[in-house]
């Protein structure tokens, strides 16, 4: 090899080296534009990544862990969902289904549920990653993992307000739009005294061994501690739960968040006293110490056993009130005057413990927003939650949504909205307003004939699953336009006054009908007598689960929302309808369900809906100059309907029916024949 061979190699060398070390320092200032970026590849991150795929959007979803729902590889602790997992409900239509599919994600493929991962009823934690998982990669989502955002601030993107957001690396990711789908992972915690003696949920043992004959005191009352406490029951000697509320339980207050019977065990043995129980008071109020006698003993004891550690050390509760000096941070030298079982005696957290651990659950990071982007803290929740629009906008930061259990402040104790068979729905709904006010695609609809509108309604209050489980908060919107209407599902109920900005559909003189599933507000014994209403004609005194229609002249305003009466998701319509709760959770009787709709959609819309059999529209449109409306929009455009299969296969032979194949199950479903409307094929939806 000649000298000038050797130098001119040398020479691409060095300039290689350059080429890659100026790469890198350009790699710490390097900008990336996408108009959507999605914070986080949870489920609500990837639920979204879905629709953003499917409308052919440019997106990424940032998430700085390695793989999907990483939430889900620590939590819960003690690795047992309670996220119903029921795959056998004795029907396959897809729709009613998702009911009681708790786990399962948004798609157009019908395999890709969490069933294809786990039958188990409630489902160990590990098999939801593996779900994300298979959910990301099978529909080829745009997932950036490694990527640790750390500042978000907002900027200019093309004259209006974007989002940069700058990871661990000092790459800047630049969006139009910014959908924060983070979830809630930093532990919720309050400042009292004695705070540093508490073991946290997020990194107590969870092997019952190392509570063997251990007292435990636990604060915090919600699925967190009772999973603890459930955990140790068999190990621990006594376990108190302490917290400001009484114990809510899911069944009696229908909040999923709320104590599930999965997880409360503890209640047997409170109430059948062996050892266990429940106590009310404020966590500000309490100080954890350890008494200086205790110490003293300890002392003694190390000469004898170096092993000893500050946990063999006895805790006691006590309130701040009682301690000597209560801005002493020193919390080891209290004596008996101390502590309120001198002071009353019969003082029910008198005796020690060996520990005390902190299950209060998880807050929004709004750490890593900068003042120009941090979305203000919600009124309720006790602020753990960012504040958001009704639909889903943050607070004082334009084009920055917020999905998933962040967004649940819109719902909390109230609603599904903070679990993921809740917040599937309230992410498709967001899309749907993004399409809407950046893309001009208006919301879709279903245009109906009025004769078929309540047949319509009955498949929805029966099959649909987001106005079902998003109870009270997502509704379907009516929108009257004379013969027919449009038909929009899962509309978020508090944006009502919004619908025409956020839908792109305008409300005509007719008026709008809205379908809410939502529960009584007759508080009564869950599992006492008289607690179901079953008579049709007392609807209104449903308790359970039931839908409720609304009409409107007009769409209702912002005040109207406001001065809406207590406990209900509307304002006071013209004229309201509930239909009877049902035990089966089917509305398709006759009597109690198909007929006293009927009679309240003809009050609203002024107009006969009876449906005939295709008999009965013959021989009236022979004998009356103006059939019923039912005739007029079915049978004279061969679109009425046959008693039964024989008699539709003769008029289908006869040229009397257009010429359609019969469906695999052509037999009209049980509450369509009520109402006397039509699913199979010869019927035109699209009218």
């Amino acid at each position: 090899m000649s000298v000038i061979q050797l130098v001119f190699r040398l020479l691409c060398v060095l300039d290689l080296l350059l080429a890659v070390s100026a790469s890198g320092l350009h790699g710490r200032n390097r900008t990336l534009s996408h108009e959507y970026c999605v914070l986080g590849a949870g489920p609500a991150g990837l639920q979204m990544g879905y629709f953003l795929s499917r409308s052919q959007r440019d997106y990424i979803i940032l998430e700085r862990n390695a793989g999907p729902g990483s939430f889900f590889n620590i939590y819960p602790r003690h690795r047992k969902l309670i996220s119903i997992n029921k795959i056998y409900t004795g029907r396959r239509n897809k729709e009613f289904n998702l009911r009681h599919d708790w786990n399962s994600l948004l798609s157009d493929r019908p395999d890709l549920l969490f069933q294809r991962i786990s039958r188990k009823l409630y489902p160990s934690a590990d098999d939801f990653p593996h779900y994300l998982s298979l959910f990301e990669k099978e529909l080829g989502l745009k997932v950036k993992y490694g990527t640790d955002v750390g500042r978000i601030k907002a900027s200019d993107f093309n004259g209006h307000q974007g989002y940069v957001l700058t990871d661990q690396n000092g790459v800047n990711y630049q969006c139009r739009v910014l959908l924060v789908s983070t979830g809630l992972w930093v532990p919720q915690e309050v400042d009292f005294r004695g705070s540093d003696l508490v073991e946290g949920y997020e990194s107590i043992p969870t092997d019952p061994e190392e509570f063997k004959d251990q007292a435990v005191l636990i604060l915090g009352k919600g699925n967190s501690a009772f999973e603890t406490a459930q955990s140790i029951l068999g190990r621990a000697s006594r376990i108190h739960l302490y917290s400001p509320s009484p114990v809510r339980l899911a069944w009696q207050t229908h909040y999923v968040g709320d104590l599930r019977a999965v997880n409360n065990e503890l209640l047997d043995t409170y109430q059948l006293k062996s050892l266990d129980g429940l106590v009310e008071g404020r966590l500000e109020d309490i100080a954890i110490v350890r008494r200086a006698k205790d110490r003293g003993k300890r002392r003694a004891a190390k000469k004898r056993n170096s092993t000893s550690t500050k946990r063999n050390e006895p805790l006691y509760l006590t309130l701040t009130e009682l301690l000597d000096d209560q801005n002493d941070t020193n919390i080891s030298n209290v004596t008996g005057q101390n502590l309120p079982g001198y002071h009353t005696d019969n003082f029910s957290l008198r005796q020690p413990y060996d520990r005390v651990i902190r299950c209060l659950g998880f807050r929004f990071n709004f750490s890593i927003f900068d003042g120009s982007a941090r979305p203000p803290q919600s009124s309720g929740a006790r602020g753990r939650l960012p504040g958001v629009t009704a639909w889903y906008e943050g607070r004082g930061t334009p084009n920055m949504f917020v999905l998933g259990i962040a967004a649940h402040s819109r719902d909390y104790r109230m609603s599904a909205g903070g679990f993921i068979h809740g917040f599937r729905y309230t992410v498709r709904a967001v899309h749907k307003i993004l399409e809407q006010r950046y893309h001009n695609i208006a919301w879709p609809t279903t245009n109906i004939p009025i004769s078929q509108l309540q047949s319509w309604i009955l498949r929805r209050v029966n099959e649909a699953s987001g106005t079902y489980q998003m109870f009270g908060v997502l509704g379907d919107i009516i929108l009257l336009q004379g013969s027919h209407c449009e038909y929009l599902e899962e509309f978020p109920l508090q944006a009502l006054p919004q619908l025409s900005a956020l839908s792109g559909r305008s409300i005509s003189d007719h008026g709008l009908l809205v379908l809410v599933m939502q529960y009584g507000l007759n508080h009564t014994d869950t599992l006492g007598p008289g607690r179901a209403e079953s008579e049709w004609t007392k609807a209104w005194k449903s308790n359970f689960l039931h839908p409720v229609l609304y009409y409107y002249k007009t769409l209702p305003t912002d005040k109207d929302m406001r001065q809406r009466p207590v406990g209900w998701p509307l304002p006071r319509p013209e004229a309201v309808h509930h239909m009877v709760e049902d035990f089966l959770t089917e509305w398709d009787q006759p009597i109690s369900h198909s007929q006293p709709l009927r009679r309240f959609l003809e009050h609203c819309l002024k107009t006969d809906l009876r449906a005939f059999y295709a008999e009965s529209c013959f021989l009236l449109s022979l004998t009356s100059r103006n059939p019923p409306l039912f005739c007029r929009q079915g049978y004279l455009r061969k679109q009425g309907i046959m008693g039964n299969r024989h008699l539709w296969q003769h008029a289908r032979e006869a040229g009397l029916m257009e010429d359609a194949a019969l469906s695999e199950d052509a037999s009209v479903p049980e509450y369509l024949n009520h109402a006397g409307a039509a699913v199979i094929s010869t019927v035109n939806f699209d009218l």
